[in-house]
């Protein structure tokens, strides 16, 4: 019973502090709230819409033209400038003007009606990849589009039946199912990590603060004497405000995305709680980590931003974690966001039982506690140590 008046004292004593220090509420409430609202209105459309692209049409005719018009009805594409060359479209491209650019030769149409298998081109830069592979798509759809019309005219005119035709154009019928992500949208694709590895980064950086702050205003030996000198008691006191206050935003952003924005989800709202506590423990207790591993206020915050950062590479939301080199898997799980994403990526997005994911669980439950390893020298720290700046 003592013990827990202990921790209600020192947790009255962190909110005293977190109400007067206008950069607790900045980092705990208004910075992740401000990240989640401009991602999810940022991506909004799900996916990138009339990326501009050109036009260099030497031929000119109703087939060259029809061509063209297709593609500027494309939702990804828009046809912004027609081109009387290559040279001119090329620069445009080198400027940024443009992001692709379609190239018809003159005598297209004639070659295709006389059967000699005329060829256009189509340039797009991969500078910016998701712009390019897009109007790649758009690009190589029209292209392919322009033939099949062309055969399918040429085969009705010889008498050919519909099923015929549609047999030869495409003799093998694919059927696509984007599992999941059923729309492709950047959104959620997107915004279920992004948000979560920016919120997971101010908790670290937060927790390495409030620590590095007992230690810079000397009041480290006031906050253990109210534990009775338990380091244990001081951290469990001084951290439940903050994950209270982290969960409660965390929670927020939870019904944001899926009762008001609808993302596409599988697993049950326990397994959704489950999740944002554990994003939201282990992040602190990462933070308690590297403050105990470097008791100082610069460098615990220095190692917890690097982390974070880090974090979005290793998570393998844009790049497989499976393609990386075999030194870079491993170190893959040091870093609390990877495990956050294949948690979310297993039981939320896609509905599988927990228990096949369960050792990125453990993992998280091991970030949690791994101020364990250096209670003891956080506590001589704010004992002996000295505050340097």
């Amino acid at each position: 019973m003592k013990v827990i008046s202990q921790i209600g004292a020192i947790a009255l004593r962190e909110l005293h502090i977190l109400c007067h220090n206008g950069i607790y509420a900045f980092c705990m409430v208004v910075f992740p709230l401000m990240a989640a609202f401009f991602f999810t209105s940022f991506l909004d459309e799900g996916l990138p819409e009339e990326i501009p692209v050109g036009v260099v049409d030497l031929d000119n005719s109703s087939t060259s033209r029809g061509l063209v018009r297709r593609l500027d009805a494309f939702q990804n594409t828009k046809v912004v400038a027609r081109f009387p060359s290559v040279t001119e479209a090329r620069c445009a491209m080198q400027e940024n003007k443009i992001y692709a650019y379609l190239y018809i030769p003159d005598g297209t149409a004639e070659k295709l009606l006389s059967g000699r298998r005329p060829k256009i081109s189509y340039y797009y830069s991969m500078t910016c990849m998701t712009a390019g592979s897009m109007t790649m798509k758009d690009l190589k759809t029209i292209s392919t589009l322009g033939s099949a019309a062309l055969g399918q005219a040429t085969m009705r005119a010889k008498g050919f039946t519909p099923e015929q035709i549609q047999t030869f154009l495409q003799p093998v019928r694919i059927n696509i199912h984007q599992i999941g992500n059923p729309e492709g949208s950047y959104n959620v694709y997107l915004s279920t990590v992004m948000v979560p590895g920016i919120m997971m980064l101010f908790m670290m950086l937060i927790a390495a603060y409030s620590l590095g702050m007992e230690l810079k205003l000397d009041t480290g030996k006031e906050w253990l004497a109210k534990a009775d000198g338990s380091i244990v008691v001081a951290i469990l006191g001084k951290f439940l405000p903050h994950v209270f206050i982290f969960l409660t935003v965390v929670f927020f952003y939870q019904y944001y995305i899926y009762g008001v924005l609808h993302f596409p989800r599988e697993g049950s709202v326990g397994d959704i709680v489950l999740l944002c506590f554990l994003q939201v423990v282990a992040s602190i207790g990462f933070g308690i980590f590297a403050f105990g591993l470097m008791p100082s206020l610069r460098m615990s915050m220095s190692i917890s931003s690097l982390w974070g950062v880090l974090g979005f590479s290793m998570a393998g939301s844009a790049f497989p974690i499976m393609a990386m080199d075999a030194p870079l898997q491993s170190l893959s799980w040091l870093f609390p966001l990877r495990h956050y994403f294949m948690l979310y990526q297993v039981t939320v997005f896609n509905g599988f039982p927990l228990i096949d994911t369960w050792f990125h669980l453990v993992a998280l439950v091991g970030f949690t506690l791994l101020p364990w390893f250096v209670v003891s020298k956080i506590k001589n720290a704010m004992l002996t140590y000295v505050y340097i700046p």
